[in-house]
């Protein structure tokens, strides 16, 4: 089976790449060419040079290329589908893009999701054009047939990405950096909320088994970990995964969106909001899909590749002073509390 990954370098697209290769694939990439030492392209991927937002630029870098799949990592708003339908819809079997979970309705009006909650996403932009693509896609596959599949992924992780609900996602070891020296860790709500975290090469199990599979056709899958944590569960983890009892401060999430506008979407609109998803869909269609990896011994793996190398551990210290900002404001708004 001849796959190319659009993206292919990503903590998501990466393992999926590597789980192709390792099922016998062929497997493609297309990228820029700008990926950093720690994402490069797994050994066996080939590569094409394009940015696939310029359609001549990827047409070019296609040429006469056909493929069974193609995978979509860096689809955001309904242009970049339009340009995919066009570009892809006579090179390739199944088109699969990758929308995103946050897209499921929020709040939810049922605690367990199935892909048939309805899409909706009143805080988040980004969200709201996760599902006019996949809108997009689905009335392309009704009228035309394309052969789409949609995979709307949770928070995944890797060794390289930390998954905190409020962190910074390009210097991810900055929150494990304020554990260890003692400062204070925001945490959305009172913790309790519940939560899914997906070590990526389990993602990549349910994925690459959708792969040539026409049943899978104008589907859409979440794929997930069953375990479901609370958010005090997963900073415990990865304050022990560190060696330290973190100090952890809850904040209302209405209250950090208000300090920080910037938030609304990644708390409100998502990650403040319980999420515990329902894999029997994707389990149905790929039968040997399981999630493997507990988060308390994937984040020990994230944290042993952090630590292995000292340039690895970068500072945000942007985001470290908007923390200790809103600190600041929540300690003057409860001075009880300090």
């Amino acid at each position: 089976m001849k796959v190319l990954f659009i993206g292919g370098t990503g903590i998501i697209s990466s393992a999926c790449a590597e789980r192709a290769l390792s099922q016998g694939m062929e497997v493609w990439l297309l990228n820029r060419g700008r990926s950093p030492r720690h994402t490069q392209p797994p050994d066996g991927a080939r590569l094409l040079t394009a940015d696939a937002s310029d359609r001549v630029a990827l047409e070019a870098a296609l040429g006469a290329h056909r493929f069974d799949a193609v995978v979509d990592f860096i689809a955001y708003v309904p242009g970049d589908v339009e340009r995919g339908i066009a570009v892809f819809g006579p090179r390739t079997r199944q088109y699969v893009f990758v929308s995103s979970a946050s897209a499921y309705q929020k709040p939810p009006a049922h605690w367990l999701i199935t892909e048939s909650t309805p899409l909706a996403n009143p805080y988040w932009q980004y969200s709201r054009d996760k599902i006019a693509c996949e809108e997009r896609l689905m009335a392309e596959h009704r009228t035309n047939g394309f052969p789409v599949t949609i995979i709307r992924p949770s928070l995944t992780y890797g060794l390289s990405q930390i998954p905190v609900a409020i962190g910074s996602w390009m210097r991810p070891y900055t929150i494990v950096d304020r554990m260890r020296r003692g400062a204070r860790v925001l945490v959305p709500g009172d913790g309790t909320s519940l939560w899914t975290v997906t070590w990526n090469g389990d993602f990549a199990r349910g994925l690459v088994g959708l792969l040539g599979l026409p049943a899978a056709l104008g589907h859409a899958f979440h794929i997930t970990s069953d375990e479901v944590l609370t958010w005090d569960q997963i900073y415990a983890s990865v304050a022990e995964a560190a060696g330290v009892v973190p100090r952890l401060v809850h904040v209302p999430s209405d209250l950090l969106a208000a300090l920080d506008p910037a938030m609304e979407g990644s708390l409100l609109g998502d990650k403040a909001r319980s999420a515990v998803f329902d894999n029997t869909k994707i389990k149905r269609f790929v039968p040997d899909f399981v999630a493997k990896t507990p988060f308390a011994q994937g984040i020990r793996r994230t944290l042993a590749w952090f630590d292995a190398d000292a340039a690895r551990c970068q500072i945000d210290d942007e985001a470290n002073a908007d923390w200790d900002r809103m600190l600041a404001a929540y300690d003057k708004a409860w001075p009880a509390y300090r």
